[in-house]
């Protein structure tokens, strides 16, 4: 018998995988079935059905059709432009049905912006898992992000309702997101509160700044290690200002080693301790699930690069 597709029915893309759904997917969703028959997670056949790379019967699908014995089931992994989207590396730390908590590493833009309209970390989620459309286009699941060169966790939502409930609580403020940062300089006390309003420097519109009239924005930080000429300290955002962290521990005369535009003063300091992008991480998040009301309390280490300058830091930048 040929492996050609039958009369009538096309054939499977270049890349594609064919799979005829026998008596035991009679009734069965067609992300479930898929994820057993094609040996993936049900995240991964979701991707896969809203990429629309899977047909039925030679037609597009939805992941809740229903199969029945006989169908064939067409899947095209080898999209290029999925292959694209997957350069943007990340991990998952923590996934339902509902929503991700996924590890980023730095160098990784969140959505398309000017000058980054390709390769960016929600294209790759895509490719992974489906993202809710209320985020807005171009956006799909982001739920709050984090700047191109500071890595760590962020949460993303798959679906609407998770996206709506992680929104609202985290207007009620019932988000935490606590950063580790390495900063020039000492502290006279051990921890402290920065309440300054944060927008566009009215000098530099690229910047961020302390200005009158900016929005609302505090941040809380306590001291870890004192490191002679740099602390390192954990920081606590209420709010989710762009570039908050940056902008204010530049404020108080603390930047963030290794800050290119918020904290220059700290260059030399960055190449004796190796760093050659900024010392900020999203550490930790601890959120009520907004759909099951579990308590999700998830902790990321250091990556390599951070922690090495973090040693080189305790031995004095030797």
């Amino acid at each position: 018998m040929s492996d050609g597709a039958p009369a009538g029915e096309p054939g499977p893309p270049e890349g594609g995988e064919r799979y005829e759904v026998g008596p035991g997917g009679e009734g069965l969703r067609l992300d479930v079935w898929l994820a057993t028959e094609a040996g993936c997670s049900r995240a991964e056949a979701q991707g896969l059905i809203e990429r629309g790379a899977v047909s039925v019967g030679g037609a597009a699908a939805a992941k809740s059709r229903r199969l029945h014995a006989g169908e064939t089931v067409l899947v095209r992994r080898s999209d290029p432009v999925v292959a694209q989207d997957r350069s943007a590396p990340f991990s998952v730390v923590l996934e339902d049905e509902h929503l991700a908590v996924i590890d980023k590493p730095a160098g990784v833009v969140v959505h398309p912006a000017p000058g980054s309209p390709s390769g960016t970390l929600v294209e790759a989620l895509a490719s992974r898992m489906p993202l809710a459309p209320a985020a807005g286009e171009g956006r799909p699941g982001v739920v709050h992000r984090l700047d191109r060169d500071t890595s760590g966790l962020m949460v993303v939502a798959k679906t609407d309702e998770a996206y709506r409930g992680l929104v609202e609580a985290m207007a009620r403020r019932e988000v935490s997101r606590t950063y580790l940062a390495l900063v020039a300089g000492a502290f006279t006390l051990p921890a402290g509160r920065i309440e300054a309003p944060v927008g566009r420097s009215p000098a530099d519109r690229t910047k961020m700044g302390v200005v009158p009239g900016g929005r609302e924005a505090v941040t809380e930080f306590s001291v870890l290690e004192a490191l002679g000429a740099a602390s390192l300290i954990e920081v606590h955002l209420h709010t989710g200002r762009t570039h908050q962290i940056r902008v204010h521990l530049s404020h108080i005369g603390r930047p963030v080693v290794g800050d290119p535009v918020y904290g220059r003063s700290t260059a030399g300091l960055a190449r004796e301790l190796g760093l050659s992008r900024p010392f900020l991480h999203s550490h930790r998040l601890q959120f009520t699930h907004p759909l099951t009301g579990a308590v999700i309390d998830v902790a990321d280490a250091l990556p390599a690069d951070l922690a090495s300058a973090l040693e080189a830091a305790r031995r004095g930048g030797r």
